[in-house]
């Protein structure tokens, strides 16, 4: 292939483009504020899951606190309804008597007992608010965090898009001026050696791979025309010749 030494030396001025546009997309991609948000958002779900959790036992505390409640206020009426039996007189009858006595002991007891039940509820629904109180904040600190990375990342973003977009078309200009085969030649070298496709000789060595020509190679390049588009023995890119190629 053949191209003039002018439209080879602009291909470096393009390949010079397309490195910033890879070193660009690949800041963009590896922002901070990407690895921060993650980990934010693991915390934030983390965070929530225990929420529901305490929000669950909260529930169910308190419809147990309800029922142990329920049952000490039927306590206390049966209690109150026996001793109001005792006070009248009705009761004249002294094995009643003793009977209606020790019931109402009994029932004092059992109120005793399920007050303590009562109380054990409530410390335990207590407990469970105060985790969702602290929970929820924590929960919208991490929202507000989350939406301050956001915010910083895609600011970021609209940076290096923007930056992109201008070598974009920095690009576009200077690749319409070099011939199409030697274009397509080099897009399909950048795409098989690492997004480099030419690189020019630089003190006999190759800017590519780095590694110095061969004498046969060097002699070989020599005697080639100006307009001969030669290649890298060693990594087959497309091989510019400058003034400082030391040849």
């Amino acid at each position: 292939m053949n191209a003039a030494p002018a439209d080879q030396i602009r291909l470096l001025d393009v390949q010079a483009l397309d490195v910033r546009l890879s070193q660009l997309a690949h800041k963009r991609r590896t922002l901070p504020e990407h690895t921060k948000i993650e980990t934010l958002i693991a915390d934030h779900t983390q965070l929530r899951d225990l929420l529901v959790a305490a929000q669950t036992e909260e529930s169910d505390t308190a419809r147990e606190q309800t029922k142990a409640e329920q049952d000490v206020d039927q306590v206390r009426q049966r209690a109150a309804r026996d001793q109001k039996r005792l006070d009248s007189g009705a009761v004249t009858s002294p094995k009643d008597l003793e009977n209606l006595q020790h019931e109402i002991a009994s029932l004092a007891k059992r109120q005793g007992a399920l007050e303590d039940v009562v109380l054990e509820v409530m410390e335990r629904r207590e407990s469970a608010q105060a985790r969702i109180t602290e929970l929820t904040g924590r929960v919208e600190s991490l929202r507000t965090e989350i939406g301050e990375a956001t915010e910083r990342r895609d600011a970021a973003a609209e940076e290096i898009d923007a930056e992109i977009a201008t070598i974009t078309k920095e690009r576009e200009v200077i690749a319409g001026t070099i011939p199409a085969d030697l274009l397509k030649l080099y897009d399909k070298l950048r795409e098989q050696q690492g997004g480099v496709g030419a690189a020019r000789l630089y003190q006999r060595a190759c800017d590519g791979c780095r590694q110095e020509l061969a004498i046969t190679e060097l002699n070989e390049v020599r005697a080639a025309a100006p307009d001969t588009v030669v290649r890298c023995e060693n990594c087959r890119r497309i091989l510019v010749r400058t003034l400082e190629s030391g040849l």
